[in-house]
């Protein structure tokens, strides 16, 4: 289990980055020089979906790798921050989940 969440996450990962747009629009050329004939109007609104996807799977990336510089720099300015913080963002989000269970007694 452990090991499918961990794929999952870099799947995410990956899914963000400019070359999926690319690998998308690939697809859509293959597709419309071996099946043209095949590309009807649920076929585009499927790629539609799928890039548009891709679009959100990107601003939620830019904007999370964003905050966490954020919160980053606050930890580095905060002499008292505990070390433990710091290593969060390698965790697994259900790890993360746990420990905040455990910080404010939730769990």
């Amino acid at each position: 289990m452990q090991q499918a969440s961990h794929f999952l996450t870099q799947v995410g990962t990956w899914l963000a980055r400019p070359i999926a747009f690319g690998l998308v629009l690939a697809y859509i050329v293959l597709w419309l020089i071996f099946s043209h004939e095949t590309l009807e109007w649920h076929g585009i609104l499927t790629v539609v979906t799928l890039c548009m996807t891709l679009f959100i799977q990107r601003s939620e990336h830019r904007d999370m790798q964003a905050l966490q510089a954020k919160l980053d720099e606050l930890l580095r300015a905060h002499g008292e921050a505990r070390n433990d913080l710091r290593n969060l963002d390698d965790k697994e989000p259900e790890q993360v989940e746990s420990f905040r269970e455990k910080r404010t007694g939730e769990g």
